[in-house]
């Protein structure tokens, strides 16, 4: 009998700790596919942030180092000045890059380092209980935010993609969903686009994946994909904000 679907080479046997229904074991999936068929597992190092990914290392099998909070995009600068032969990735989640990393990824990418950066956008801080992040929508409820949140007080969401898209040196950024079949097989293509961009060093590539958080969301699985495609998609639109490179969007 022939295998027609298996795991990807680049990811471990390890059993994970996210949660049921969470996002993050699809975008693994996602970024190790894209490893594998660009035939780079053997030449990357990924950079882990604080927050639900840390364990990335547990994960994939390519070299990974651990960043302090927020400096990921700083330590895969390094790494990839050093050594401009290998592909570095980092995988952030909102409060790790649009809050206490905010100048670390701004900075990079208006340097236009030649990395990729994988965002998973789920509305609040995963690991620590719920807070709410700086991608909280409005009026979402929190931990922080019990009375849902409110802009004129807290400030409003940062849509991160189209902060990107407006930087002349990003070559690529896109918004994707891992909500449906259909939005997986998007993203896969986004995601595998930003690593093809610094395979050809075209330039800095930046992907954010809208992502379940059933636990800290108080919501079953489904009904925390059905909120990702109501509500997350209705104030953080899918798309692409910039391809320098052109093709397929």
């Amino acid at each position: 009998m022939s295998i027609v679907f298996q795991k990807p080479e680049s990811l471990t046997d390890k059993t994970t700790i996210f949660c049921p229904g969470c996002s993050h074991g699809i975008i693994h999936r996602l970024v190790g596919e894209a490893l594998d068929e660009l035939e780079l597992r053997e030449t990357t190092v990924g950079v882990a942030p604080v927050g639900c990914g840390v364990l990335l290392y547990e994960y994939f099998r390519t070299d990974i180092v651990e960043a302090p909070h927020g400096r990921a995009p700083a330590l895969a600068t390094g790494i990839k000045r050093v050594r401009p032969d290998l592909t570095v990735f980092s995988y952030q989640g909102d409060g790790d890059l649009a809050s206490i990393g905010m100048a670390e990824i701004m900075h990079a990418a208006n340097r236009g380092e030649m990395i990729t950066v994988i965002f998973v956008n789920n509305a609040n801080y995963g690991m620590t209980g719920g807070q709410m992040a700086p991608t909280t929508l409005p009026g979402q409820k929190t931990t922080t935010t019990p009375t849902g949140r409110d802009c004129a007080t807290h400030g409003s969401p940062f849509r991160m993609a189209e902060i990107m898209g407006a930087l002349d040196p990003v070559v690529y950024s896109a918004r994707v969903s891992a909500a449906t079949p259909a939005k997986i097989m998007k993203a896969k293509r986004a995601v595998k686009k930003a690593f093809q961009n610094q395979k050809e060093n075209r330039g800095f590539s930046f992907v954010e994946v809208l992502s379940t958080c059933p636990t800290n969301w108080g919501m079953t699985p489904v009904d925390a994909v059905q909120f990702v495609e109501k509500d997350m998609e209705a104030y953080y639109p899918l798309g692409v904000f910039r391809d320098a490179c052109g093709g397929e969007k």
